[in-house]
């Protein structure tokens, strides 16, 4: 068999078991779902090994999609964390085999403090399966493994389990590109819809040129800017209008020799697209992107405060 007979190979069993956690969907899930929704609490998630390992993406999922969840470690639950789980908590318990000793030593704590418990196994009459309020069956036809030994479809069918989980409460939710911004304001999308253009503006050494401004000096500003253009003022300090690159070409084909006494006043496009510094950065690459542009001038009572470049 070759390389890529192995990796196909792989692939189609961990496509099979998915296949088959789609068709064992029952009325659980929907239980799992309401009481995931209902609680005022929090999900706590927990399992050991690699299900620990696939537990602790679920629960960033959860967290950054409006689901308040974090992932407990069983033995360190066992030895004090269990401190941290409030009545009204979810507690979802992840075992393939649902014999896991870590995790069942936590079920009669979790009786007692009066935690709602989804389970989360590949085995529906195992030991915690059956302790459960719901059970969640991620039972695979087999391991991609050829000895049976590594989790492999078992994780994989855990892990888009707990993705089923995770966009379903999205959606039940209303969940909104705005209220992920807000749990991501460090990615693209959170810097687009939360931050503003003031934030994200190049105000330093400013590409500022004069009417009377010839070709050098323009050039040299074009090039210090690093922004690919020139902003023309007036006396007043006034922008009326920009020199790009293009505007540079086009006036040396124009002028010839003669271009580099051309003053920028002869050059200049006028009315450049322009922004106020409170918009949106969302905002200002919309704009950007409908007129084909990668920079805007950011202006104050018709002053340049700053450049957005895309």
């Amino acid at each position: 068999m070759s390389i890529l007979q192995h990796a196909k190979k792989v692939i189609d069993i961990e496509i099979a078991g998915l296949t088959q956690i789609s068709n064992q969907l029952d009325d659980h899930f929907e239980q799992a779902i309401q009481a995931i929704l209902k609680t005022q609490g929090r999900t706590i998630i927990c399992g050991m090994g690699k299900s620990g390992i696939i537990g602790k993406k679920i629960a960033a999922s959860f967290a950054s999609t409006g689901t308040p969840s974090f992932f407990m470690h069983p033995g360190e639950a066992f030895h004090g964390d269990l401190g941290m789980v409030q009545p009204e908590d979810v507690f979802i318990a992840i075992s393939n085999s649902g014999e896991t000793e870590e995790v069942l030593k936590l079920l009669p704590f979790l009786r007692d403090n009066g935690n709602y418990v989804i389970a989360i196994t590949g085995k529906p009459k195992s030991t915690l399966a059956t302790a459960a309020h719901c059970h969640l069956n991620i039972a695979v036809p087999q391991e991609a493994c050829p000895y049976q030994l590594a989790p492999t479809s078992s994780t994989t069918a855990t892990l888009v389990m707990g993705d089923a989980l995770t966009i379903t409460l999205m959606e039940l939710r209303d969940f909104q590109p705005e209220n992920f911004a807000r749990f991501h304001p460090g990615g693209s999308l959170g810097r687009r819809l939360l931050s503003k253009v003031r934030d994200d503006m190049a105000t330093d050494s400013q590409p500022i040129v004069r009417m009377s401004s010839e070709l050098p000096e323009i050039i040299n500003v074009i090039s210090h800017g690093c922004l690919g253009l020139a902003v023309v003022v007036d006396d007043a300090n006034k922008v009326k209008g920009i020199v790009t690159d293009g505007d540079l070409r086009r006036s040396m084909q124009k002028y010839g020799q003669d271009a580099f006494s051309v003053c920028a006043k002869s050059i200049y496009s006028e009315n450049p697209v322009c922004i106020s510094p409170d918009a949106s950065v969302g905002k200002a690459y919309e704009l950007m992107e409908s007129k084909r542009i990668s920079a805007l001038l950011v202006l104050e009572d018709d002053e340049l405060v700053g450049v957005l470049k895309k």
